[in-house]
């Protein structure tokens, strides 16, 4: 059964001949901009492993960018949307009400951490969607208009997202907008030389007071945006003394703070959402804005906060044609009482451990590996061509990821200087699955040093 098969290449190129005519005519006919580094096209997926139309079988260690937390065609899910199919696929929230979109609605409301204690939550279709309305809240809210986003942040491609977006590879001849104000985030590995650690929390506080000093005052912030993990950033956790620090300053100048939780919620990091982890510490976002891992697959993303936070819109303002599509609204119910019963944070818990462990092991044995870092199932492993100078190596990480494909094992660059790999596994791959991975990493890493 491919859900608990492994890895193996049966073809002896990749893409093997019937996927290489398939990747000819994605060529022919999709934008190249639209970038695919992997030589896989898909047949069937089932729980963390892909079979591709040569018969070749890939472990999978990218999950979707994220989306996959429980796994490709997980059979609950599966009949979950057919039995919604079998009533409608469709009805606009706006013309008629359906009963999962209340339902799931009233079940993020009570397990999403965001300050206040009546809270509501609304639909929309990707990550980007739910960060753009996440803002348009916040600003409709405070009735501002600026916001401060981070270096090394990702929020998606819409003209707003990709404005917020760090990295302007994302946003080539299309943008920015303005309004959108930048400050450093706490990559701690890459401290300014000789700074003490005791330090770097001031250090980088002061950057936000920099922009209330030279691109728009406090009282004209309407929200801060913030990954509890950074994704594409490199796998960077926020740090708790660093996101109490923030919270102060959001209350001190009535802003509101924005966790972007579309790649580190649901479970992912040891916690239904990485915010739970600030709960722990005290503290908690204005808004959580979700998606990936929500609904096993199917288009949908969410945004929730307080009743007096959602309720500052215009009627008519916020809302779409898909936005909490039946289908998708079903299939996240199934999800996250999927989640739930099989305790699927504590696996994330279990096998980051793992991960972790042996990554550590391997910075021991290969100066290439410069830094490990994550929280539960959201791991990065960073390259560099010295452990003095922390020199980015993105050539070799380049080259790793190419040689784990080779065997079967796929991964994912990330990082400013896209010297990060991370691992983003379904958590429903089994203890082989996670062992035969590492072990098929550890030889890409051997094979190119």
């Amino acid at each position: 059964m491919l859900r608990t098969d492994l890895p193996e290449i049966m073809t002896k190129t990749l893409p093997g001949p019937k996927a290489a005519k398939i990747i000819e005519r994605r060529e022919a006919v999709v934008p190249s901009a639209i970038r695919c580094a992997y030589p896989v096209v898909i047949e069937k997926g089932e729980g963390a492993m892909i079979e591709d139309v040569d018969g070749n079988k890939f472990l999978d260690w990218i999950g979707g960018v994220g989306v996959l937390n429980i796994g490709f065609s997980h059979p609950e899910v599966v009949e979950a949307v057919k039995a919604q199919a079998d009533k409608y696929f469709h009805g606009m929230f706006n013309v008629v009400t359906h009963e999962g979109y209340v339902a799931l609605a009233e079940k993020l409301a009570r397990i999403a951490p965001v300050k206040g204690d009546k809270k509501k939550a609304f639909f929309a279709n990707s990550g980007a969607e739910a960060d753009e309305n996440a803002v348009k809240i916040a600003k409709a809210f405070t009735k501002r208009p600026n916001i401060i986003v981070f270096s090394g942040a990702f929020h998606g491609r819409t003209l707003l997202t990709m404005s917020m977006t760090s990295k302007k590879a994302y946003a080539v001849d299309m943008g920015p907008l303005p309004n959108v104000f930048r400050a450093q985030f706490p990559y701690y590995y890459r401290n300014p030389e000789g700074m003490p650690q005791e330090k770097a929390v001031d250090y980088y506080i002061k950057s936000i007071e920099d922009v209330f000093e030279q691109c728009g005052a406090a009282n004209t912030i309407a929200a801060v945006v913030v990954e509890p993990l950074q994704g594409e950033g490199g796998f960077i956790p926020a740090p708790i003394e660093w996101v109490k620090a923030v919270r102060q300053i959001c209350d001190d100048n009535g802003i509101l703070l924005v966790a972007d939780e579309v790649q580190s919620g649901f479970c992912r990091t040891g916690r239904m959402f990485a915010s739970e982890y600030w709960k722990e510490a005290g503290v908690m976002p204005d808004i959580i804005a979700t998606a990936k891992s929500i609904a096993a697959g199917v288009p949908l993303s969410a945004i929730i906060a307080r009743e007096e936070i959602m309720e500052a819109p215009a009627p008519g303002t916020i809302g779409g044609t898909y936005c909490g599509n039946p289908l998708a609204c079903a299939a996240s119910l199934k999800t996250i009482e999927i989640m739930e019963r099989d305790h699927l944070a504590e696996r994330s818990c279990e096998i980051g451990e793992k991960v972790m462990t042996r990554y550590r092991a391997m910075m021991e044995k290969y100066p290439v590996i410069g830094d490990v870092r994550g929280l539960g199932g959201m791991v990065g492993i960073e390259f560099v061509k010295d452990p003095l100078t922390k020199e980015p190596a993105p050539e070799l990480t380049s080259a790793i990821i190419q040689s784990c494909a080779g065997m079967g094992l796929l991964v994912e660059g990330a990082g400013t200087y896209n010297n990060v790999i991370r691992f983003l596994a379904p958590l429903v791959m089994t203890d082989e699955q996670l062992e035969a991975g590492l072990n098929i990493f550890e030889k890409a890493i051997e094979a190119n040093i």
